[in-house]
């Protein structure tokens, strides 16, 4: 029987396997960010160096208001702190830190694949939950606890138990106004919030091959949303490419050595999946959420579900409660809500390819609501300027913000005030997740644009013509 791409990977990454089915796996590429720099601390204190230095990267992301450009314009207290301190302990240990004035900054999750940190082939873990956005480069990748995080800095290995395999196919090509985002959030309101639970999520089919590898990260990004840590894709020619000459790729005949390898890392066609879903690609409309999980959306031209409907009472209790959190009322049209605040941004949809994205919609239009656009990287402020993206936002009467995570984690001073309501195009839409009070909609960068120049939840497509 064939393997799964995900098997062969990590069989190659065993180090020791018990009799209870746990494996010691070898890691290749350790993320850390700044909310971890306290057990650089931990290490100290018992006498402990990282065991290898080389194979761990700091990038400050959490805690980095998007207003700041330099730790000293962060005000005093907690986030100066946890910035500070993870500089601090890339100095002490010696591993590579990308500083807030180094230009290759920004969020962790963006940084990875765009300095060939991320490669086909490797485990690479991080101490937050969104790093199975790797995974969309062929390789294992997710989030880890603070344990854990310390267990991989003293010995660069991990225990881990081997999940299930599930494949999803995504067939037919995706309609006009359809992105990656709507494709990972048709998943979750296909299987639920807790679907992919104890499985790696392996994405496949013509429209996950026709995808832009930033749309394959978004994918990838949000598998944790349906209840799965792994997300992966094989890697094609379009993989290879993205990765050719990063900084932190092989380089000269390794390069021609990785890419060898890289071609061969696909499910065996005799490889046995756990479970097998298929999903319609050319059936998926852009989406958005309208309760507060990732499993309560719609396509934006339906309207807000009726839980009298719903003959489970736990499911009809929860989205009566929903609902109430919200603030909707069944049948109100979703085009309808209107939005107080719209945020472009998060390691889900910050890249380059997002950006344009929402400028398209944003170009010559004013918006109507507070829109928040923070890139997720230096380097994709830097080629969003170059390609004159920063002043159709700002011409727009949107903020064109410095590189971070911004609103979706409400820990950086970017939050909605209790009540508000925001069209945002970060992962996660839980309660109080932009902070104390607040109600998400989430949804692709280019529905996000469509909202702040409407003020309501709008269909992209009515605004934008088909090219």
């Amino acid at each position: 029987m064939g393997k799964t791409l995900f098997q062969k990977i990590w069989d190659e990454h065993v180090i020791h396997e018990r009799e209870d089915g746990n494996a010691l796996l070898y890691v290749d590429r350790h993320l850390t960010h700044d909310l971890h720099h306290r057990l650089f601390k931990v290490l100290q204190s018992k006498g402990l160096k990282v065991r290898e230095p080389d194979k761990l990267f700091g990038v400050p992301d959490h805690s980095v208001p998007t207003t700041a450009k330099t730790v000293e314009d962060i005000p005093e207290g907690e986030m100066r702190e946890t910035v500070a301190g993870l500089q601090q302990a890339a100095d002490d240990f010696g591993f590579h830190h990308f500083s807030m004035t180094d230009e290759r900054h920004g969020i962790v999750h963006v940084v990875g694949p765009e300095q060939g940190i991320t490669l086909p082939g490797l485990t690479l873990v991080c101490g937050d939950s969104h790093t199975s956005t790797h995974g969309a480069l062929g390789c294992i990748a997710f989030g880890i606890g603070s344990t854990e995080v310390q267990h991989v800095l003293i010995t660069q290995t991990l225990w881990q138990r081997k999940p299930k395999t599930m494949r999803i196919t995504i067939t037919g090509q995706l309609g006009f106004g359809v992105s990656g985002k709507d494709v990972i959030l048709a998943v979750i309101k296909k299987i639920g919030a807790a679907g992919g639970t104890g499985y790696a999520i392996e994405y496949a089919g013509s429209a996950i091959d026709g995808m832009s590898m930033e749309g394959r990260m978004t994918v990838c990004n949000m598998t944790i949303e349906a209840g799965a840590r792994f997300g992966i894709i094989a890697p094609d020619d379009k993989t290879i490419e993205y990765c050719a000459g990063r900084p932190f790729a092989p380089q000269g005949e390794k390069w021609d050595e990785a890419k060898a390898y890289w071609r061969g890392l696909t499910s065996d066609a005799g490889a046995r999946f756990d479970v097998e879903i298929t999903l319609d690609g050319g059936a998926i409309a852009p989406m958005v959420t309208w309760g507060n999980s990732p499993q309560w959306v719609l396509p934006v031209t339906d309207c807000v579900p009726d839980p009298t409907s719903e003959v489970d009472p736990q499911v009809r209790a929860d989205m009566e409660a929903a609902l109430d959190y919200m603030d909707l009322k069944p049948g109100m049209a979703l085009s309808d809500i209107k939005v107080d605040t719209v945020f472009i941004g998060a390691c889900t949809n910050s890249r380059i390819e997002d950006m344009r994205a929402a400028a398209a919609v944003a170009k010559g239009r004013r918006a109507k609501a507070r829109t928040l656009v923070v890139p997720g990287s230096g380097l994709v402020k830097k080629q969003a300027e170059a390609e004159g993206l920063d002043k159709i936002f700002i011409e727009a009467g949107m903020e064109w913000r410095e590189p971070g995570c911004s609103m979706c984690i409400a820990l950086n001073g970017d939050m909605l005030a209790p009540g508000e309501r925001a069209a945002s195009t970060s992962n996660r839409n839980f309660r109080g997740r932009q902070g104390p009070g607040s109600r998400t909609h989430l949804l692709s960068p280019a529905m996000a644009a469509a909202a702040a120049v409407t003020g309501h939840l709008t269909d992209v497509r009515t605004l934008i013509e088909e090219v």
